[in-house]
């Protein structure tokens, strides 16, 4: 939850509940075609009297039962629940005024207006016993108070020790000690039908629990329609919603394997999480140096087809010729990116990455995404009808170092 959202696209939405943002959720439930609608007349009476419950002795002294998990979504949820929490955070904002000259107008003609406070829910879960908590980036980022409230009822003020906002993960501290740790998964051995678990506070209804399945992944993030960032999301359709944003996706035997973290508006059941290995690689950066690295090629590509190439070749102002109709075009090089250092060029075609065959822009943001700042890649391109290969050193990304 950005508190103070602005959406990539219109049709996404990020799962944080915030002030000023209005949320409504309905589902039609099916009518009672059963109990409701049958004749009271014909019940068997002594069918009526064998549902009655037994008569309590009041001098008996056995303790009550103990509930069970009574299956496997039961006991992920006993298991990790105790690990989730709620975030609600808050920061002030000054008032929107457009432009210098207006702003003035509004202080000489009714004095500085007063700044106003968003207000934001969202989910997380704890890393470690100490009291390391992550969550996503927009649930906490720019938020002057940030609380923390446990599942057993206490709360904490929480310290955000960083945010990531091109994977959207931050690390909050919290001052408290022998806390439960969610067990890990992976993410990396996923297939599409596998059990989906998810727990979080959606709509401010804490530790709700909701299940279905891993219905894709690999999703980029130009198909999740967040395309800033550089994340290869898992899709569920767990029932998610405002509010479930940072709180985490099991699998079948209660591990994290990713954290919820977005939906799509214009659909039913569609629902995107981060995997856990990206999650964890982010927040142990955050957690040692305050910030996260990515590395960086500086180059704007495009997923070619017959149609992309058919449609490119009529641009008058496009500087080549697109004659392949697969692969990934180079359209751009960004001036004192490590790739113009290392010669790549508008035109290009990128075949492979160290050996790898890459068929989609999504494989070569991974590929860079993996690799290391100041490290090496060699690409493969197609140009003028040639291979040529490239040897670049991944730069850090430039919003880092702005």
């Amino acid at each position: 939850m950005r508190l103070s959202l602005k959406p990539a696209i219109t049709a996404l939405v990020l799962l944080a509940i915030g002030g000023g943002i209005g949320v409504a959720v309905s589902r039609q439930l099916p009518a009672d075609s059963g109990a409701a609608q049958s004749d009271p007349s014909q019940t068997n009476p002594a069918q009526s009297v064998a549902l009655l419950p037994e008569p309590i002795d009041p001098d008996s002294s056995a303790p009550a039962a103990t509930p069970q998990p009574s299956n496997f979504i039961a006991s992920a949820v006993e298991r990790v629940g105790p690990t989730v929490v709620r975030i609600d955070a808050a920061r002030t904002v000054a008032p929107r005024v457009p432009d210098k000259l207006l702003r003035r107008f509004f202080a000489d003609e009714f004095g500085t207006p007063d700044e106003r406070v968003e207000r934001g829910t969202g989910s997380g879960f704890v890393l470690s016993k100490d009291g390391r908590i992550v969550t996503n980036a927009h649930v906490v980022e720019g938020a002057d108070m940030v609380d923390v409230t446990l599942k057993d009822g206490r709360t904490f003020e929480g310290k955000v020790l960083g945010v990531d906002t091109l994977t959207d993960v931050a690390v909050i501290q919290i001052e408290a000690q022998n806390l439960p740790v969610a067990p890990i998964g992976t993410a990396e051995t996923l297939i599409p039908g596998q059990w989906a678990i998810a727990i979080g506070n959606p709509l401010g209804l804490d530790n709700t629990v909701t299940v279905g399945i891993v219905s894709a992944i690999g999703r980029s993030s130009a198909q999740v329609g967040i395309s800033d960032k550089r994340v290869r999301f898992i899709q569920t359709d767990a029932a998610i919603n405002p509010g479930n944003s940072g709180g985490p996706l099991l699998n079948d035997r209660g591990e994290v394997i990713g954290i919820n973290t977005a939906i799509r508006a214009n659909a039913q059941g569609l629902g995107f999480a981060i995997p856990i290995e990206t999650a964890l690689r982010v927040a142990t950066q955050i957690s040692t140096s305050g910030s996260a690295e990515h590395p960086f090629l500086g180059i704007q590509m495009l997923d070619l087809s017959e149609e992309v190439r058919d449609e490119l070749n009529t641009d008058s102002n496009l500087p080549f010729e697109v004659t392949r109709e697969a692969g990934v075009l180079i359209l751009q090089v960004l001036p004192n990116s490590p790739a113009a250092a290392s010669g790549f060029q508008p035109g290009d075609v990128i075949l492979t990455i160290d050996g790898t065959a890459i068929a989609t822009a999504a494989d070569v943001q991974a590929r860079v995404e993996d690799s290391s700042i100041g490290g090496s890649l060699s690409v493969k391109v197609m140009r003028d009808g040639s291979e040529v290969t490239l040897e670049v050193q991944p730069g850090r990304y430039p919003e880092e170092s702005e």
